[in-house]
């Protein structure tokens, strides 16, 4: 009976070991929002790191997480790194394109585990308001293919991505 049950699980792990091989070695998380604000008004929210206290998600995982900030002052060059809690972890982020309608950022995370990938904001000026898409890319190596065969990276990220383009959205049009 244990040779049984044995074989049995070594099958399924084997099954998902399998599985997991055959998820795409990139991803992608994005949301957009339409805010009642010109695309110049957002742009400057977003290219200083020192505004983003008051709008992303991340900033409130851990009131003790330690900052510092380099580099340019805003745009391209701004760095900002930061070690927190286990809920926020270590990382480091640095501006390197903007333009009105583009801020890409290298983001780099050391601790819960090391990742390189790269953060989008585009937006799309609509005319009286502004679309204005969140996105992040990158590669999926192995490992993290087995993780998401039980975790939805797109809603657990894309949850905080909501919440993120909402807080700037009520700042960017004055509720806040």
């Amino acid at each position: 009976m244990f040779k049984i049950i044995a074989l049995t699980v070594a099958v399924l792990l084997a099954s998902l070991l399998a599985y997991a091989a055959t998820k795409p070695d990139t991803f992608r998380v994005q949301r957009t929002v339409s805010i009642d604000a010109p695309p110049e008004k957002i742009s400057a929210l977003l290219n200083d790191f020192h505004n983003w206290s008051s709008w992303s998600p991340y900033e409130k995982l851990d009131p003790a997480m330690r900052r510092s900030f380099s580099g340019a002052a805003n745009g391209t060059g701004a760095v900002y790194a930061w070690e927190g809690n286990s809920k926020a972890g270590a990382g480091r982020m640095e501006i390197v394109e903007t333009s009105l309608f583009l801020t890409r950022i290298q983001l780099d995370l050391t601790k819960p585990f090391e990742t390189r990938n790269v953060a989008e904001f585009t937006l799309e000026d609509k005319g009286g308001s502004t679309n204005v898409t969140w996105a992040m890319h990158g590669p999926s190596p192995y490992l993290a293919k087995v993780m998401t065969t039980f975790f939805d990276m797109d809603k657990m990220v894309g949850k905080d991505f909501e919440t993120g383009l909402d807080n700037l959205k009520a700042i960017a049009e004055g509720h806040r």
